[in-house]
């Protein structure tokens, strides 16, 4: 598999949300960069193209895109 990525990514698992149009959807952070991360969720239906991405512990909150969505785990890249 050959490594696509502008910043190498660091394994972690670490409890997230999701914040777009006034509310919240959980989600789990399971690798992350300077430039993107990968998490996962229960659903995709529903989670828009571009959100907001906070990690309470880390004290984080960044815009974010989606990359790529694959069965429960998207791709996103920070704005």
């Amino acid at each position: 598999m050959s490594e696509n990525r502008i910043a190498p990514r660091k394994r972690v698992l670490k409890a997230g949300t999701i914040e777009f149009g006034g509310g919240g959807i959980d989600c789990t952070v399971r690798n992350l960069s300077d430039t993107g991360a990968s998490v996962s969720i229960e659903s995709l239906v529903g989670i828009p193209d571009e959100f907001n991405l906070v990690v309470a512990s880390d004290r984080v909150s960044r815009m974010c895109r989606v990359v790529w969505r694959k069965e429960n785990r998207i791709g996103i890249s920070f704005s």
